[in-house]
Protein backbone atom coordinates (compact mmCIF):
# COMPACT_ATOMS: atom_id res chain seq x y z
CA UNK A 1 0.00 0.00 0.00
CA UNK A 2 2.59 2.82 1.40
CA UNK A 3 4.80 2.04 -2.42
CA UNK A 4 1.66 2.38 -4.11
CA UNK A 5 1.10 5.92 -2.94
CA UNK A 6 4.88 6.34 -3.62
CA UNK A 7 4.75 5.86 -7.12
CA UNK A 8 1.49 7.27 -7.34
CA UNK A 9 3.27 10.42 -5.59
CA UNK A 10 5.97 11.05 -7.83
CA UNK A 11 3.98 10.08 -11.37
CA UNK A 12 1.17 12.86 -9.67
CA UNK A 13 4.06 15.35 -9.84
CA UNK A 14 6.10 14.57 -12.87
CA UNK A 15 8.01 17.80 -13.53
CA UNK A 16 9.60 17.49 -10.37
CA UNK A 17 10.20 14.13 -10.62
CA UNK A 18 12.38 14.45 -13.60
CA UNK A 19 14.07 17.47 -12.27
CA UNK A 20 14.77 15.78 -9.07
CA UNK A 21 16.31 12.55 -10.85
CA UNK A 22 17.73 14.63 -13.37
CA UNK A 23 20.27 15.99 -10.60
CA UNK A 24 21.18 12.80 -9.23
CA UNK A 25 21.68 11.16 -12.64
CA UNK A 26 23.96 15.21 -13.30
CA UNK A 27 25.69 13.86 -9.86
CA UNK A 28 26.62 10.43 -10.76
CA UNK A 29 27.51 11.49 -14.41
CA UNK A 30 29.51 13.99 -13.13
CA UNK A 31 31.24 11.56 -11.34
CA UNK A 32 32.52 8.86 -13.17
CA UNK A 33 33.55 11.53 -15.80
CA UNK A 34 35.60 13.16 -14.23
CA UNK A 35 37.40 10.08 -12.46
CA UNK A 36 37.77 8.49 -16.48
CA UNK A 37 39.23 11.70 -17.62
CA UNK A 38 41.83 11.90 -14.59
CA UNK A 39 42.69 8.23 -13.90
CA UNK A 40 42.19 7.65 -17.98
CA UNK A 41 45.18 10.07 -18.37
CA UNK A 42 47.55 8.85 -15.14
CA UNK A 43 46.82 4.93 -17.54
CA UNK A 44 47.59 6.48 -20.47
CA UNK A 45 50.80 8.07 -18.95
CA UNK A 46 51.83 4.80 -17.41
CA UNK A 47 51.07 2.86 -20.87
CA UNK A 48 53.26 5.85 -22.91
CA UNK A 49 56.01 5.12 -20.37
CA UNK A 50 55.92 1.70 -20.45
CA UNK A 51 55.80 1.34 -24.33
CA UNK A 52 59.57 2.94 -24.16
CA UNK A 53 61.69 -0.52 -23.39
CA UNK A 54 64.05 1.51 -20.87
CA UNK A 55 66.50 -0.48 -18.06
CA UNK A 56 66.93 2.66 -16.06
CA UNK A 57 65.02 6.30 -15.61
CA UNK A 58 67.32 8.91 -14.67
CA UNK A 59 65.19 12.76 -13.54
CA UNK A 60 65.98 15.81 -11.75
CA UNK A 61 65.07 15.54 -7.78
CA UNK A 62 61.49 16.08 -6.97
CA UNK A 63 60.27 15.69 -10.38
CA UNK A 64 56.71 15.18 -11.26
CA UNK A 65 55.40 11.27 -12.06
CA UNK A 66 53.68 12.37 -14.87
CA UNK A 67 56.22 13.54 -17.89
CA UNK A 68 55.80 17.01 -18.93
CA UNK A 69 54.86 18.37 -15.77
CA UNK A 70 58.73 19.18 -14.13
CA UNK A 71 60.37 21.08 -17.22
CA UNK A 72 63.88 20.43 -18.33
CA UNK A 73 66.50 20.49 -15.79
CA UNK A 74 69.04 18.09 -16.67
CA UNK A 75 72.05 19.18 -18.77
CA UNK A 76 72.18 17.24 -21.62
CA UNK A 77 75.94 16.89 -21.30
CA UNK A 78 75.37 14.54 -18.80
CA UNK A 79 74.82 12.03 -21.51
CA UNK A 80 78.60 11.82 -21.88
CA UNK A 81 79.06 10.73 -17.98
CA UNK A 82 75.91 8.17 -18.46
CA UNK A 83 77.42 6.60 -21.97
CA UNK A 84 80.90 5.87 -20.44
CA UNK A 85 79.69 4.19 -17.63
CA UNK A 86 80.08 0.37 -17.93
CA UNK A 87 77.11 -1.90 -19.03
CA UNK A 88 75.43 1.27 -20.64
CA UNK A 89 74.36 0.80 -23.76
CA UNK A 90 72.41 3.69 -24.69
CA UNK A 91 71.54 7.06 -22.79
CA UNK A 92 68.68 8.93 -24.24
CA UNK A 93 68.09 12.71 -23.51
CA UNK A 94 64.24 13.67 -23.91
CA UNK A 95 62.32 16.88 -23.48
CA UNK A 96 58.82 16.14 -22.40
CA UNK A 97 56.23 18.91 -23.02
CA UNK A 98 52.21 19.54 -21.60
CA UNK A 99 50.12 20.96 -24.21
CA UNK A 100 46.67 21.98 -23.38
CA UNK A 101 45.65 22.22 -26.72
CA UNK A 102 44.89 19.91 -27.50
CA UNK A 103 45.89 17.89 -23.93
CA UNK A 104 48.45 15.82 -24.47
CA UNK A 105 52.76 15.50 -23.95
CA UNK A 106 54.79 16.30 -26.25
CA UNK A 107 58.21 14.54 -26.76
CA UNK A 108 61.73 16.09 -27.87
CA UNK A 109 64.01 13.65 -29.00
CA UNK A 110 67.55 13.31 -30.13
CA UNK A 111 66.65 10.23 -32.98
CA UNK A 112 70.33 9.06 -32.92
CA UNK A 113 70.22 7.96 -29.25
CA UNK A 114 65.99 7.63 -28.83
CA UNK A 115 66.14 5.28 -31.52
CA UNK A 116 69.04 2.93 -29.41
CA UNK A 117 66.12 2.56 -26.75
CA UNK A 118 63.78 0.27 -27.86
CA UNK A 119 61.78 -0.19 -30.14
CA UNK A 120 63.08 1.50 -32.42
CA UNK A 121 60.97 3.48 -34.87
CA UNK A 122 59.12 2.14 -38.05
CA UNK A 123 57.99 4.26 -40.19
CA UNK A 124 54.40 3.50 -41.86
CA UNK A 125 54.89 6.10 -44.18
CA UNK A 126 57.85 9.00 -44.37
CA UNK A 127 60.74 9.15 -42.21
CA UNK A 128 63.00 10.85 -40.04
CA UNK A 129 63.61 14.44 -39.38
CA UNK A 130 64.41 16.95 -42.25
CA UNK A 131 64.69 19.65 -40.61
CA UNK A 132 64.20 21.34 -36.83
CA UNK A 133 60.51 22.15 -38.57
CA UNK A 134 59.80 18.37 -39.40
CA UNK A 135 57.63 16.70 -36.39
CA UNK A 136 56.57 12.89 -36.63
CA UNK A 137 53.28 11.08 -35.58
CA UNK A 138 52.14 8.14 -34.36
CA UNK A 139 49.47 6.09 -36.64
CA UNK A 140 46.18 6.93 -34.01
CA UNK A 141 46.76 10.86 -34.32
CA UNK A 142 47.56 10.50 -38.06
CA UNK A 143 44.23 8.65 -38.25
CA UNK A 144 42.05 10.52 -35.70
CA UNK A 145 42.90 13.68 -37.99
CA UNK A 146 43.06 12.38 -41.48
CA UNK A 147 46.63 13.54 -41.69
CA UNK A 148 49.54 12.54 -44.02
CA UNK A 149 53.35 12.63 -44.15
CA UNK A 150 53.49 16.45 -45.98
CA UNK A 151 50.79 17.63 -43.91
CA UNK A 152 51.02 20.63 -41.69
CA UNK A 153 50.19 19.64 -37.70
CA UNK A 154 49.90 22.14 -34.82
CA UNK A 155 52.23 21.75 -31.75
CA UNK A 156 52.37 23.91 -29.00
CA UNK A 157 51.53 27.08 -30.81
CA UNK A 158 53.90 26.32 -33.97
CA UNK A 159 53.41 24.76 -37.17
CA UNK A 160 55.23 21.52 -38.45
CA UNK A 161 55.61 19.77 -41.18
CA UNK A 162 55.17 15.75 -41.29
CA UNK A 163 58.01 13.98 -41.96
CA UNK A 164 56.81 10.71 -40.82
CA UNK A 165 54.60 8.49 -39.26
CA UNK A 166 55.27 5.65 -37.08
CA UNK A 167 53.43 2.66 -34.72
CA UNK A 168 51.42 4.06 -31.29
CA UNK A 169 52.79 3.01 -27.92
CA UNK A 170 56.34 5.08 -28.01
CA UNK A 171 55.99 6.89 -25.34
CA UNK A 172 53.70 10.41 -26.79
CA UNK A 173 52.17 11.17 -29.97
CA UNK A 174 53.85 13.54 -31.30
CA UNK A 175 57.69 14.27 -31.40
CA UNK A 176 60.08 17.05 -31.93
CA UNK A 177 63.84 17.20 -32.44
CA UNK A 178 65.37 17.53 -29.32
CA UNK A 179 67.24 21.37 -30.28
CA UNK A 180 63.57 22.33 -31.16
CA UNK A 181 61.77 21.29 -27.95
CA UNK A 182 64.84 23.13 -26.12
CA UNK A 183 63.50 26.28 -28.57
CA UNK A 184 60.21 26.47 -27.57
CA UNK A 185 60.32 25.87 -24.16
CA UNK A 186 63.41 27.61 -23.12
CA UNK A 187 65.70 25.36 -21.96
CA UNK A 188 68.93 25.31 -24.10
CA UNK A 189 71.40 22.69 -24.06
CA UNK A 190 69.02 20.71 -21.36
CA UNK A 191 66.54 17.67 -20.78
CA UNK A 192 63.83 16.53 -18.51
CA UNK A 193 64.86 12.83 -18.34
CA UNK A 194 67.05 9.92 -19.83
CA UNK A 195 66.24 6.95 -20.82
CA UNK A 196 69.11 4.36 -20.18
CA UNK A 197 69.05 0.76 -21.99
CA UNK A 198 71.41 -1.66 -20.28
CA UNK A 199 73.59 -4.12 -22.19
CA UNK A 200 71.75 -6.60 -19.45
CA UNK A 201 68.53 -5.71 -17.26
CA UNK A 202 70.92 -7.98 -14.65
CA UNK A 203 73.27 -4.77 -14.21
CA UNK A 204 70.36 -2.56 -13.12
CA UNK A 205 71.52 -2.39 -9.61
CA UNK A 206 74.94 -2.08 -10.25
CA UNK A 207 74.48 0.97 -12.95
CA UNK A 208 72.61 2.37 -10.25
CA UNK A 209 75.25 2.43 -7.84
CA UNK A 210 77.29 3.50 -9.95
CA UNK A 211 75.29 6.80 -11.08
CA UNK A 212 74.49 7.57 -7.20
CA UNK A 213 78.37 7.61 -6.87
CA UNK A 214 79.61 9.73 -9.40
CA UNK A 215 80.69 13.09 -8.45
CA UNK A 216 77.81 15.75 -9.36
CA UNK A 217 75.05 13.37 -9.80
CA UNK A 218 74.31 11.76 -6.85
CA UNK A 219 71.43 14.72 -6.54
CA UNK A 220 69.46 13.07 -9.91
CA UNK A 221 66.93 10.48 -9.25
CA UNK A 222 67.58 6.99 -10.47
CA UNK A 223 64.61 4.30 -10.70
CA UNK A 224 64.01 1.35 -13.05
CA UNK A 225 61.45 1.38 -15.40
CA UNK A 226 59.20 -1.19 -13.11
CA UNK A 227 59.76 1.14 -10.15
CA UNK A 228 59.32 4.64 -12.34
CA UNK A 229 55.72 2.83 -13.36
CA UNK A 230 54.60 1.49 -10.15
CA UNK A 231 55.10 4.93 -8.57
CA UNK A 232 52.02 6.38 -10.91
CA UNK A 233 49.89 6.32 -8.52
CA UNK A 234 47.19 9.09 -7.60
CA UNK A 235 48.96 9.71 -3.95
CA UNK A 236 52.36 10.32 -5.77
CA UNK A 237 50.75 12.89 -7.90
CA UNK A 238 50.12 16.51 -6.33
CA UNK A 239 46.73 17.82 -6.58
CA UNK A 240 45.80 14.00 -8.46
CA UNK A 241 42.92 13.27 -5.36
CA UNK A 242 42.16 16.79 -4.07
CA UNK A 243 40.96 17.70 -8.07
CA UNK A 244 38.75 14.49 -7.19
CA UNK A 245 37.64 15.13 -4.02
CA UNK A 246 36.38 18.60 -5.16
CA UNK A 247 34.39 17.63 -7.92
CA UNK A 248 32.81 15.05 -5.58
CA UNK A 249 32.27 17.91 -3.39
CA UNK A 250 30.14 19.90 -5.84
CA UNK A 251 28.08 17.23 -6.99
CA UNK A 252 27.19 15.92 -4.13
CA UNK A 253 26.53 19.41 -2.76
CA UNK A 254 24.26 19.69 -6.47
CA UNK A 255 22.53 16.67 -5.56
CA UNK A 256 21.62 17.61 -1.91
CA UNK A 257 20.19 21.02 -2.56
CA UNK A 258 18.02 19.86 -5.47
CA UNK A 259 17.01 16.58 -3.63
CA UNK A 260 16.16 19.23 -0.39
CA UNK A 261 14.15 21.76 -2.46
CA UNK A 262 12.24 18.93 -4.11
CA UNK A 263 11.05 16.97 -1.22
CA UNK A 264 10.78 20.47 0.96
CA UNK A 265 8.33 21.74 -1.46
CA UNK A 266 6.92 18.18 -1.84
CA UNK A 267 5.84 18.05 2.03
CA UNK A 268 4.58 21.88 1.88
CA UNK A 269 2.41 21.30 -1.49
CA UNK A 270 0.88 17.80 0.85
CA UNK A 271 0.09 18.93 3.67
CA UNK A 272 -3.67 18.44 3.76
CA UNK A 273 -2.65 14.83 2.52
CA UNK A 274 -0.32 14.30 5.68
CA UNK A 275 -2.90 15.90 8.13
CA UNK A 276 -5.46 12.88 6.35
CA UNK A 277 -2.85 10.01 6.97
CA UNK A 278 -2.14 11.28 10.66
CA UNK A 279 -5.47 11.73 11.50
CA UNK A 280 -6.50 7.81 10.06
CA UNK A 281 -3.85 7.12 12.73
CA UNK A 282 -0.33 7.43 10.33
CA UNK A 283 2.80 7.49 13.07
CA UNK A 284 5.81 10.07 12.29
CA UNK A 285 7.70 6.82 11.37
CA UNK A 286 5.37 6.21 8.80
CA UNK A 287 5.28 9.90 7.40
CA UNK A 288 8.82 9.78 7.48
CA UNK A 289 9.29 6.14 5.94
CA UNK A 290 6.69 7.68 3.18
CA UNK A 291 8.86 10.56 2.05
CA UNK A 292 12.38 8.94 2.40
CA UNK A 293 10.89 6.23 -0.08
CA UNK A 294 10.19 8.76 -2.52
CA UNK A 295 13.27 10.19 -2.13
CA UNK A 296 15.05 6.65 -2.49
CA UNK A 297 12.93 5.86 -5.65
CA UNK A 298 14.08 8.96 -7.54
CA UNK A 299 17.45 8.60 -6.33
CA UNK A 300 17.79 5.31 -7.25
CA UNK A 301 16.09 6.25 -10.92
CA UNK A 302 18.65 8.85 -11.23
CA UNK A 303 21.60 6.87 -10.44
CA UNK A 304 20.49 4.15 -13.01
CA UNK A 305 20.03 7.36 -15.36
CA UNK A 306 23.41 8.66 -14.54
CA UNK A 307 25.50 5.51 -15.29
CA UNK A 308 23.83 4.54 -18.67
CA UNK A 309 24.62 8.62 -19.45
CA UNK A 310 28.69 7.79 -18.39
CA UNK A 311 28.74 4.80 -20.44
CA UNK A 312 27.31 6.05 -23.41
CA UNK A 313 29.59 9.85 -22.87
CA UNK A 314 32.52 7.17 -22.68
CA UNK A 315 31.77 5.31 -25.74
CA UNK A 316 30.90 8.21 -28.06
CA UNK A 317 34.14 10.06 -26.59
CA UNK A 318 36.38 6.70 -27.64
CA UNK A 319 34.90 6.60 -30.93
CA UNK A 320 35.51 9.92 -32.08
CA UNK A 321 38.80 10.22 -30.09
CA UNK A 322 40.60 6.53 -29.68
CA UNK A 323 43.69 8.79 -28.28
CA UNK A 324 41.81 9.55 -25.22
CA UNK A 325 42.20 6.93 -22.35
CA UNK A 326 38.75 6.98 -20.20
CA UNK A 327 39.00 5.03 -17.10
CA UNK A 328 36.40 2.85 -15.94
CA UNK A 329 36.12 0.87 -12.75
CA UNK A 330 32.90 -0.48 -11.46
CA UNK A 331 34.32 0.24 -7.56
CA UNK A 332 34.47 3.63 -8.48
CA UNK A 333 30.61 3.04 -10.00
CA UNK A 334 29.80 1.60 -6.51
CA UNK A 335 31.54 4.71 -4.91
CA UNK A 336 29.50 6.85 -7.15
CA UNK A 337 26.22 5.13 -6.26
CA UNK A 338 26.90 5.35 -2.53
CA UNK A 339 27.22 8.99 -2.77
CA UNK A 340 24.25 9.82 -4.34
CA UNK A 341 22.27 7.77 -2.25
CA UNK A 342 23.80 9.20 0.60
CA UNK A 343 23.71 12.87 -0.64
CA UNK A 344 19.81 12.27 -1.75
CA UNK A 345 18.56 10.49 1.62
CA UNK A 346 20.35 13.40 3.67
CA UNK A 347 18.68 16.22 1.68
CA UNK A 348 15.42 14.44 2.28
CA UNK A 349 15.88 14.23 6.08
CA UNK A 350 14.51 17.43 7.28
CA UNK A 351 11.71 17.79 4.71
CA UNK A 352 10.67 14.22 6.46
CA UNK A 353 11.28 15.28 9.82
CA UNK A 354 9.10 18.11 9.09
CA UNK A 355 6.62 16.24 7.56
CA UNK A 356 6.19 13.61 10.94
CA UNK A 357 6.12 16.69 13.10
CA UNK A 358 2.81 18.87 11.04
CA UNK A 359 -0.14 18.73 14.03
CA UNK A 360 -3.06 17.00 11.99
CA UNK A 361 -5.55 19.64 13.38
CA UNK A 362 -3.25 22.47 11.77
CA UNK A 363 -2.96 20.26 8.52
CA UNK A 364 -6.42 20.05 7.89
CA UNK A 365 -6.99 23.37 8.48
CA UNK A 366 -4.21 24.50 6.04
CA UNK A 367 -5.26 25.88 2.60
Amino acid sequence: MMNKMVVANLAHRPTRSLITMSAVALEVAMILLVVGVFYGYLNGSKESQHGIDADLIVMPPSSSMLPGLSGAAIPVKVKDILGRMPHVAAAAPVITAFSQKPLEIVYGVDLETFDLVPPKFVYLSGGRFQGPQDAIVDDYFASMNHKKVGDTVEILNHSFRISGIVPHGKGGRKFLTLTTMQDLIGAENRASVFYLKLDNPANIDAVMQEIQATPGMERYSVRSLQEYLSMMTPDNLPGFNVAIEIVIGIAVIVGFLVIFQSMYTAVMERTREIGILKSLGASKVYIVNVVMRETLLMAAGGILVGILISLATRRVIMDVRPVQKLYWSNLWMLRAIVIALVGAMAGAVYPAMKAARRDPIDALAYE
